[in-house]
């Protein structure tokens, strides 16, 4: 099973990708899931807002969407594909005074917490997520390497080897 990345009309390089991939598999252990293929997929404004139009049928700017082909009940396997904009993850840092690359891990996560089933639709949904966001970032600063599950036990490695912030775009 593997996380891998690419891109999608535009250019973005996530730094520390095997790193962030052992991370990944901690906060799907942490929450009771095996960490199957997950491929994230970097694109551009333009390209996610025709996704979600085409499969979600809103018409709006979005940071991360989340097509999950995970099965939760059976193998507690998660997979799935993340497609990420970059574009309004960098603005999305500015307006809410993050690094970007702090924003990205949380995207990044956020979809991964989407695998493991959690919602983000209601209001207390969306504050449980956000709380999990925040937890597993902190789990990744502190660490600065994912050699540790966030409950502090090893982590345990693979049986094999909508959006963080909903709403309008910012203006540029």
């Amino acid at each position: 099973m593997a996380v891998r990345y690419y891109t999608d009309d535009c250019r973005y390089r996530l730094p520390q990708k095997r790193l962030t991939a052992q991370w990944l598999r901690g906060v799907a252990a942490a929450e009771g899931y095996t960490l199957g293929d997950v491929s994230y997929i970097f694109c551009s404004a333009q390209r996610l807002l025709e996704m979600n139009r085409q499969y979600l049928g809103h018409d709006y700017f979005t940071d991360v969407i989340t097509f999950d082909y995970s099965d939760r009940r059976g193998t507690h396997v998660v997979s799935g594909d993340i497609f990420i904009d970059v574009e309004t993850v960098r603005d999305n840092a500015r307006l809410y005074g993050a690094r970007p690359l702090d924003e990205m891990r949380r995207v990044v996560v956020h979809g991964v917490l989407h695998l493991c089933g959690q919602g983000d639709k209601t209001p207390r949904t969306n504050a449980q997520m956000h709380r999990k966001e925040d937890r597993y970032l902190r789990f990744w600063e502190a660490c600065g390497r994912p050699e540790r599950s966030p409950e502090g036990t090893p982590a345990r490695p693979a049986k094999e080897a909508e959006t963080a912030r909903k709403g309008p775009k910012p203006d540029r």
